[in-house]
């Protein structure tokens, strides 16, 4: 569905990607890892439109690098940014509401499954959403990003400051994304989480790919995990 081939990213004069290269198939959950500061958010910023870029970035066959961020997001491809972006003065279900494409006619989500899936949502349904715990925002954030019937989500640290009961939600929430085909590119920093929902897992070092395999095959490698990721 998505394939990236030779993908190089810049801020100004920084050279940030150097010929990233990989590609998320239907329906399958890709974790990228890497240190902070590697080149997993910028690559997901490129893959959207949001950063200078040249290579070639490919959805569904087509080329959409050079496209707006709007025209990528309606081509099918959700980002939820590692800052979640929620709108503050609006409700829970304002901001739900906002994510949806059209009138949401014929959409594989709705408010009702968002709400079963976190029902703390459900509760707060009617609260600003700039009240909402660190958690909550995130669980927000999330949902607003299927609203839109995404085929793919690019997630960006979606665990960053959770509780550990809300990282375990968060994990079923992703594999219940998966049964309903939607393909999932995790950009994260946890190995746990990680390695336990992937089918494929993408190590980025110095805005490179260095490793790419199964979780089973990066458990085994101690090389690639001391050099890339452990702190």
């Amino acid at each position: 569905m998505l394939e990236l081939q030779d993908l190089h990213a810049y801020y100004g004069k920084s050279h940030v990607l150097h010929g990233v290269q990989f590609s998320v198939g239907k329906g399958e959950i890709v974790a990228l890892l890497g240190r902070n500061g590697s080149g997993r958010s910028t690559t997901a910023k490129a893959i959207m439109g949001l950063v200078e870029a040249t290579g070639s970035v490919n959805w569904q066959g087509k080329p959409i690098l050079g496209k707006k961020p709007f025209e990528i997001a309606h081509l099918g491809i959700g980002h939820v940014p590692e800052n979640r972006d929620i709108f503050p003065k609006l409700t829970v279900h304002q901001n739900l509401l906002l994510g949806q494409k059209g009138k949401g006619i014929g959409a594989r989500w709705s408010f009702d499954d968002m709400y079963a899936m976190f029902p703390r949502l459900k509760e707060r349904e009617h609260t600003e959403a700039g009240v909402l715990s660190g958690g909550e925002q995130q669980m927000l954030t999330l949902c607003r990003t299927l609203m839109g019937d995404p085929d793919l989500i690019i997630i960006d640290e979606p665990t960053e400051g959770l509780a550990p009961k809300i990282v375990e939600l968060v994990a079923e929430y992703l594999q219940k994304l998966k049964s309903r085909g939607v393909s999932v590119l995790l950009i994260e920093q946890k190995l746990t989480i990680a390695l336990s929902i992937s089918d494929r897992v993408l190590v980025m070092g110095h805005g490179s790919i260095v490793f790419q395999g199964t979780p089973e095959t990066l458990r085994a490698d101690s090389q690639v995990r001391k050099e890339w990721l452990e702190v």
